[in-house]
């Protein structure tokens, strides 16, 4: 078990360097087959923004605009699809991409590596599943296989984002042990958000 106290920032700062360079950080994990419990075959691929075509872009902007847009309308700060569609075109942004057996795109997770409040982390912004095919196990392999990458570089928790109004997300994340994070917003600040953690050192 590696305590987190025992790093130095400069430790952590290298750490979140070579994971960022890596041009598949992945890649020496065995992450890319799901079967789910009715046997049809997903496959996962990871892809940097820079290696990501125009279709898959438009295509992820377009599923999250379907399962969290009517979320973001009910709150105070709206959907704003130009802010949406820039941060999925972020540089730094890498796609882990679920495909069924047709080749169709039907999940994703949209993550960077980076330095939060002095930890070294994988900051995962978006992880989207079509209609279809929530409950098959396939939002959880996509997790686990963010925290596995996340162990892999050394890196001390998997952070995220989850809207107050969408209870389902809420509860999916808590389940696979996620918990409000030190520096999520409290109630005095109102925000329509928290920042959910899990940490990745034991």
């Amino acid at each position: 078990m590696r305590n987190q106290d025992e790093l130095s920032q400069g430790a952590k700062q290298r750490f979140v360097e070579t994971a960022a360079r890596a041009k598949n950080p992945l890649e020496t994990l065995s992450y890319q087959s799901y079967k789910d419990p009715s046997g049809e075959q997903f496959k996962l691929i990871c892809r940097a923004k820079s290696d990501a075509d125009s279709k898959l872009l438009k295509w992820a902007f377009k599923l999250a605009e379907t399962n969290v847009g009517p979320y973001y309308k009910q709150l105070k700060m709206g959907w704003q699809p130009k802010i949406k569609a820039a941060e999925l075109n972020k540089n730094w942004a890498r796609y882990l991409v679920a495909q069924n057996e047709k080749k169709e795109n039907v999940a994703y997770a949209m993550f960077r590596f980076d330095m939060d409040h002095g930890d070294c982390v994988l900051y995962c912004y978006e992880m989207q599943v079509a209609a279809e095919y929530r409950r098959k196990g396939l939002g959880k392999f996509i997790m686990s296989t963010l925290e596995d990458c996340a162990r892999l570089w050394h890196l001390e928790k998997v952070m995220l984002t989850v809207l107050n109004n969408n209870e389902a997300s809420i509860s999916f994340f808590k389940q696979l042990g996620y918990v409000k994070d030190e520096i999520s917003p409290d109630v005095l600040e109102q925000a329509d958000y928290q920042i959910f953690s899990k940490s990745m050192l034991s």
